[in-house]
């Protein structure tokens, strides 16, 4: 039997079918806050934390945790919860997967038996940078950055990065971003970061003194192909290993690195 729906049951109808698509990224967008929080954390999180840092209510919270413990991105301790196992393969299959990592080994092995320094590779992601290669040099760092290590763009390699953000990106990550201290106990203001940034794109560099890590030397430049900027290319030493004197031949080389990278991209 057919039966047939009247004209104010389907006005009734329509507007509900209309809202799911906006309801279902409204739960995709609350859980990827939550697994940013596990993300971003070095220890265990009560749930009340975490719904505190997400900006959720604390049953969504539940729900959403639920559900990545489900699927192994989040892993419930007695302490509370942290970042799940699952999260390790999804990384995997970028870093198996991602070009760019993959054109860049040989130019950063390159650039770390020429200049002896750590070689590093960085990409964006919002307004945050992923470490997701590295050579080491003759001379490593006493510390060594994990791969898939998170760092803000306002400091060393990020700002090769955060100079060619878009105006309107730019606004919003220095409104978020300052002030702030580098660890050499220097304050930057909104002011001082813009300029900074302005100072890395017109010179195509970054270099980071003390910035992240006291007695660290950092110069990065921006991996650009058209209006795109895929990533930043970064060395670091000690100040006895990049001497004031040989800065230029290291910013030099690391250029030409970054642009070689872009050249071999598809």
């Amino acid at each position: 039997m057919l039966i047939k729906t009247s004209r104010a049951e389907q006005t009734i109808q329509e507007p509900s079918m209309a809202t799911a698509p906006a309801s279902a990224m409204r739960s995709l967008d609350r859980a990827f806050d939550v697994l940013g929080v596990l993300e971003d954390t070095r220890q265990p999180l009560r749930l009340s934390e975490v719904a505190r840092r997400a900006e959720l209510h604390v049953a969504t919270t539940q729900r959403i945790l639920n559900a990545l413990v489900e699927r192994g991105y989040a892993a419930r301790e007695d302490s509370g919860y942290v970042a799940g196992p699952a999260a390790v393969a999804t990384a995997h299959a970028f870093l198996v997967n991602n070009r760019l990592s993959q054109v860049a080994l040989p130019v950063l092995q390159e650039l770390a038996a020429t200049t002896g320094q750590t070689a590093s590779l960085f990409v964006r992601v919002a307004f945050a940078r992923l470490l997701i290669a590295r050579v080491q040099g003759r001379n490593p760092l006493r510390y060594q950055l994990p791969i898939g290590e998170k760092l803000p763009l306002t400091l060393g390699a990020g700002k090769a990065l955060a100079a060619w953000l878009s105006e309107p990106e730019l606004r919003t990550f220095i409104d978020r971003s300052t002030p702030f201290t580098r660890v050499s106990g220097e304050q930057v203001t909104a002011e001082a970061l813009a300029d900074d940034l302005r100072r890395v794109r017109g010179d195509g560099y970054a270099l980071s003194l003390s910035e992240r890590v006291l007695n660290v030397i950092a110069i990065s430049a921006p991996i650009r192909r058209g209006e795109e900027t895929l990533g930043a290319l970064s060395v670091s030493g000690s100040p006895n290993e990049l001497t004031e004197d040989d800065r230029p031949r290291i910013i030099g080389e690391v250029r030409r690195a970054a642009d070689a990278i872009a050249a071999r991209c598809p």
